[in-house]
């Protein structure tokens, strides 16, 4: 074994203090501000707590870049899900007209929404890249409803902290916070590439928050649940991807 000298171990400690005491003060700024992720309570929480909290204090407005229509991915890659179903199919083949849109919770107007009144809603498109947690991307254009302007329809109450929201996969669920929710260019999307949003990316309605990781932007969305806690909302981690091992908030 090589030895260490005692400066070497005395130096080593104290950095190892300055980084524990750092993660502290961090935590503390952290719960100042009300920046707690729900999944800060395992192993890796001090990291998810600072790596939220700073985006969030250092760029809690800014934009995911956007590229030119020349720049969209010839052949975007569509990862591959669960089967998706009988009732998906036969929906389906009657181009989605049964399709809905529920959104409850802590709203003055819960509401239901068919495909085709979310499609009449005012409309916006970014062109933006999408990225895997394994690593592939893809640049698409992606069009669809601000979820801002959901949110104001059915009157989202002053207490709202969280949005979460559901697949027709029953195991695939996220939430994500007030920044994302009412940031312009989240969309409850209904379209890619200038056409109808298909089914391989999801159509035929997503979730997409360019801000962050592929995982976070939900295909085949059918319910939207607003709330001001998430500890009753499964394992109480805030979704389904760090009930897998993933973290809540995957910003890039």
């Amino acid at each position: 074994m090589k030895k260490i000298s005692r400066r070497k171990l005395i130096s080593t400690g104290l950095a190892a203090a300055a980084g524990a005491s750092g993660l502290a003060v961090a935590a503390k700024v952290a719960k100042h501000h009300g920046l707690i992720p729900p999944d800060a309570g395992g192993l890796y929480g001090p990291g998810e707590t600072l790596t939220y909290a700073a985006q969030r204090l250092l760029t809690r407005h800014s934009m995911a870049r956007e590229f030119s229509r020349s720049e969209i991915s010839e052949k975007p890659f569509a990862n591959s899900v669960d089967p998706l179903g009988d009732d998906f199919h036969r929906m389906q083949a009657a181009n989605f007209v049964d399709w809905r849109l529920v959104v409850d919770g802590m709203a003055a107007r819960p509401s239901s929404f068919s495909l085709a009144e979310i499609k009449s809603f005012p409309a916006s498109s970014h062109i933006t890249m999408i990225g895997c947690e394994e690593g592939w991307t893809y640049i698409g254009e992606w069009t669809g409803v601000p979820l801002s302007y959901i949110l104001n329809r059915v009157g989202a109450l002053p207490e709202v902290r969280y949005v979460v929201y559901r697949s027709l996969q029953p195991d695939w669920w996220e939430s994500i916070d007030m920044a994302d929710a009412l940031h312009p260019q989240t969309l409850v999307a209904h379209g890619m590439n200038g056409t109808e949003l298909p089914v391989p990316f999801g159509g035929p309605l997503r979730l997409r928050i360019p801000r962050q990781l592929g995982y976070k932007s939900v295909k085949y969305l059918n319910r939207i649940t607003l709330t001001d806690s998430l500890k009753s909302f499964g394992k109480g981690l805030g979704s389904s991807a760090p009930e897998a091992g993933y973290a809540w908030y995957a910003g890039i």
